[in-house]
């Protein structure tokens, strides 16, 4: 099996359905980005995020990571108070999502899920990762080869994998979350708060 590009191609093929969505918005949006979206920020850096998937307005408008919707938003608001972001610029963190292409619903598959991992474990070098959300967390665990019964999601969460990466765990920062209060800014701070923590011991 041959060994993926760091990035998919724009016309990856891997997952039908999300294909056959990616064809419809390229025909009724041709000004959109409408292909998978690439890691944003920085290779090397020291924290990593991991979000879910791109969102319709957002990163699949945009082509860039949480950027364009309510959920970037309130990423990037925290990032930057805590030095990580300058507006919509990373600084010093790289953000990545555990499935690259638009799903239908926000609601990727097992198999979708799966068949992006190799992009994601390619990339994921960062030894402090932030995991937006249980599927993040889960693609996350497993692309750095920990072991999910281990590593159980939960916000807040900090789980010490076997090669030395640490993986924290948010709610994600989906409006539905926000609006209900399931996240917070102090929540979401909390976390990022402890990740540069954890950076800094590093040094």
């Amino acid at each position: 099996m041959s060994t993926p590009s760091p990035e998919p191609d724009r016309d990856c093929p891997l997952c039908p359905r999300l294909v056959a969505l990616r064809s419809q918005l390229r025909a009724e949006q041709p000004d959109w980005w409408n292909a998978p979206v690439p890691a944003l920020g920085t290779p090397d850096a020291r924290i990593a995020i991991v979000g879910l998937a791109p969102g319709r307005l957002g990163a699949n408008r945009t082509g860039r990571a949480f950027t364009g919707d309510e959920s970037g938003t309130l990423l990037f608001a925290v990032l930057e108070k805590l030095g990580l972001a300058e507006g919509e610029a990373p600084r010093g963190v790289q953000i990545l999502n555990a499935v690259r292409c638009l799903p239908p619903e926000n609601r990727p598959t097992p198999a979708e899920i799966h068949a992006c991992r190799p992009f994601l474990a390619g990339q994921l070098r960062a030894p402090i990762v932030v995991a937006l959300g249980e599927i993040a967390h889960q693609s996350a665990v497993k692309a750095l080869g920990g072991k999910l019964p281990k590593a159980r999601f939960a916000h807040g969460a900090e789980h010490h994998l076997p090669k030395g990466q640490v993986v924290l765990d948010s709610y994600h920062v989906s409006r539905y979350n926000q609006n209900i209060g399931r996240l917070t800014e102090p929540m979401l701070t909390a976390v990022f708060e402890r990740a540069l923590v954890l950076a800094a011991t590093l040094s």
